[in-house]
């Protein structure tokens, strides 16, 4: 079920096209981010002594690895979810629409860039 009413009355500014592709593209990031946990979930291979001396530093890696990919994972998902609810393309902030072009590179942005750049400033 797609809802083409995004924010509310008079500010959508997604067309249905637009909002295709940013589904789609959130469908194709959500089997990467799965397909990526799976891959990490799996055994660390260390056949040889050189190989064991690095597997410390392999687990670290794998552990920030799945951390990262399950952090995207929820935010696709959240995401489509806005979609389905109809609230996708509204600033978690502000609550003005997040500029087009910000969604068309990272369509599961929760906050417009003024206000993304105000949250990353923030101690």
């Amino acid at each position: 079920m797609v809802n083409h009413q995004t924010i509310d009355e008079g500010t959508t500014h997604l067309s249905a096209e637009d909002l295709a592709a940013l589904r789609e593209n959130l469908h194709e990031q959500r089997l990467f981010r799965q397909e990526q946990l799976r891959l990490l979930a799996g055994p660390v291979t260390s056949r040889a002594e050189d190989r064991r001396q690095r597997a410390a530093a392999q687990i670290e890696v794998r552990v920030k690895l799945t951390a990262s990919a399950r952090m995207v994972l929820t935010d696709v998902e959240a995401a489509l979810n806005r979609m389905d609810e109809g609230s996708y393309g509204a600033c978690h902030l502000c609550r003005r629409p997040i500029e087009r072009e910000r969604l068309m590179i990272v369509p599961q942005a929760r906050y417009c860039a003024r206000c993304q750049q105000v949250k990353e400033a923030q101690p």
